[in-house]
């Protein structure tokens, strides 16, 4: 793994690193417009006890020195030399984290804000529902009232694709209850550490998009619990990015995640059944939509390719 690494001797770790109870882990990449917010955030914090822990994949816009400048909280900066990808950064910082003795790691995106109150409700959350992790309410940022997800799920009549609860509703207090629920995406969620070493880290294959969804189904399958924490609230500037949901990059790694995910937790003719449907889908709104032709090539090529690398693993 290119850049530096939570074992490299050459890191003197402030001995103030062991006494920090969460390992608030984040993944930038061009992310200088979103910082100064985000550091804001962690400035606010009521609960102290935390470190930074900042993986780089080699930006060019002037994050790494905004990263280095910063002196809110302390901090770990991991520059890559090259874009290792969100799981493999994502990796990186966990077993930063774990090395430095954090009890828990929070995998946050830094396109985000968030009060001042969340990491001690996100710790509190632990505590009070006996869980392995927990995820906070997450609005878009504008208009900032709207959901984009509150906990999520797993659906099995549709080969175990995912659902955020509430996505794009107006919140009105009807996801006001704190809830057991089986997926998150790792926007923000708190993970005791001991979860890793019970079902592994994040697959890295992934790179991107789906990498989530395999870590969630992972514990999901292990008998692990995830609590949704209303009162814990955090807004996100979606597709701040990433280009949005109608990028290329985001048709490609979508389908080449969905493609991988199946392949590699199914067996037999599930897969294949379901990669059917998303084309023979794709297929009918292309003819309906002449502009999403070039989306569902992008789409198949990430379908292809997501195979691709799932079974090169099975031969190994």
């Amino acid at each position: 793994m290119g850049g530096v690494s939570y074992l490299d001797p050459t890191i003197n770790l402030p001995p103030a690193f062991v006494q920090r109870k969460i390992g608030v882990v984040t993944v930038t990449y061009n992310s200088a417009a979103m910082l100064d917010e985000f550091f804001a955030s962690l400035n606010a914090q009521t609960h102290s006890k935390f470190c930074l822990i900042a993986v780089d994949n080699a930006s060019t816009d002037g994050t790494i020195p905004l990263l280095h400048a910063y002196s809110g909280v302390e901090k770990l900066v991991i520059a890559n030399p090259t874009n290792v990808g969100v799981a493999a950064a994502n990796n990186q910082g966990i077993r930063a984290a774990i090395e430095m003795g954090c009890e828990y790691v929070l995998l946050v995106n830094n396109d985000v804000v968030f009060n001042p109150e969340l990491f001690a409700q996100l710790v509190q959350g632990l505590s009070d529902h006996g869980c392995d992790m927990d995820t906070p309410l997450i609005y878009y940022m504008d208009p900032p009232d709207r959901i984009w997800t509150a906990g999520g799920r797993f659906e099995p009549s549709f080969g175990f694709r995912i659902c955020h609860r509430g996505a794009d509703e107006q919140d009105r207090g009807q996801y006001s209850h704190p809830e057991k629920i089986d997926y998150a995406p790792t926007c923000c969620v708190l993970i005791r550490r001991e979860l890793f070493a019970k079902i592994g880290l994040m697959d890295e294959r992934y790179f991107v998009y789906g990498d989530d969804v395999d870590f969630m189904y992972r514990a999901r399958q292990a008998g692990l619990v995830m609590y949704y924490l209303p009162q814990s609230k955090l807004w996100h500037k979606v597709g701040g990015l990433t280009g949005g949901s109608i990028s290329d990059f985001s048709f490609y790694y979508n389908a080449r995640g969905r493609a991988l995910f199946l392949h590699k937790h199914f067996h037999g003719l599930v897969p294949s059944f379901w990669i059917m449907l998303h084309i023979l889908q794709d297929s009918i709104r292309a003819i309906l939509h002449k502009s999403f032709r070039h989306a569902r090539k992008v789409k198949q090529k990430g379908m292809r390719d997501g195979k691709k690398v799932a079974l090169e693993q099975l031969t190994q």
